[in-house]
């Protein structure tokens, strides 16, 4: 008779804290409605005589901005209407030379753009009194964030990390930034981490970290409206667009959906809970 393979095996368990909570910037930590990328890339276009739509404009919206220039440019509608303006599709070299023109028009529209998203201040609080380390990042280029990291500061948040698309070999919804932000913060354990994004791409970047993830769904580009534009809304509209916003989210695979960062707390502590009995993302 031959000895059985062994039936059972152990399962290493983790079951400590959060170490640290990595977070997109526009849409998630400032510029309610993420309208700062929207205004610059419907600039750029309409510079060229081809004029996109806010919508158009927010469809690849959380991937590195020349690929989101160059997404743009594979839109049908878009290359058609190009094709009438100038007699020839766009081109890789089209797509440079937008991208040089782009990088001015966004570093202007993030400076008018960099207010704190209302409940920031009070969620870092928590994180520093859980002592959980805070790592940010962004599609955004090293030379378009450096205003705002300083106004950022001004008003009080300083991530311990900050990771731009340009610093790794591919943005999202590839990990290699939330994996960067977790080696500057020494963390060991990639499932103590929690992504918070505001875009389908980046929920997706958390995922394939093999972090937790929190999708915003009101403060940024899934509704896509300035807080006063939003408070102006009515409850029936407000309610229509957060189900649809809240349906585009949970379809991402986020473990959780929040309106914005003023309600991730108690998220946060039911991951903490859920971590101590030993689960996963």
């Amino acid at each position: 008779m031959t000895a059985h393979a062994q039936t059972y095996q152990f399962e290493r368990r983790y079951t400590g804290p959060i170490e640290a909570v990595i977070m997109d910037w526009a849409g998630t930590t400032v510029d309610f409605g993420s309208m700062a990328p929207i205004r610059a890339f419907q600039r750029l276009f309409a510079d060229e005589g081809v004029p996109i739509s806010e919508a158009e404009a927010r469809g690849p919206m959380g991937t590195e901005k020349r690929e989101h220039i160059r997404q743009l440019c594979a839109h049908p509608r878009i290359q058609d209407a190009w094709l009438e303006e100038k007699g020839v599709l766009p081109t890789l070299a089209d797509i440079d030379r937008m991208y040089d023109d782009f990088v001015p028009l966004q570093i202007n529209a993030i400076a008018q753009t960099g207010e704190l998203i209302p409940g920031l201040t009070e969620a870092l609080a928590w994180m520093r009194d859980n002592d959980i380390r805070v790592g940010a990042n962004t599609g955004y280029a090293g030379s378009m964030i450096e205003g705002l990291l300083a106004r950022a500061a001004e008003q009080g948040y300083t991530p311990d990390s900050n990771v731009c698309a340009t610093e790794v070999p591919k943005g999202r919804p590839y990990p290699y930034m939330s994996l960067k932000n977790a080696m500057d913060l020494g963390v060991k354990h990639l499932c103590a981490c929690v992504k918070i994004d505001d875009t389908l791409t980046g929920i997706e970047e958390g995922l394939n970290a093999g972090m937790w993830t929190i999708g915003v769904a009101v403060s940024g580009n899934e509704v896509g409206m300035s807080l006063e534009d939003w408070q102006a809304l009515g409850d029936a509209e407000q309610a229509q667009r957060r189900a649809a916003a809240y349906q585009r989210m949970t379809g991402s695979g986020a473990h959780y959906v929040i309106d914005s960062i003023a309600d991730v707390i108690p998220c946060l502590e039911e991951i903490s809970a859920r971590l101590a009995m030993g689960e996963k993302p």
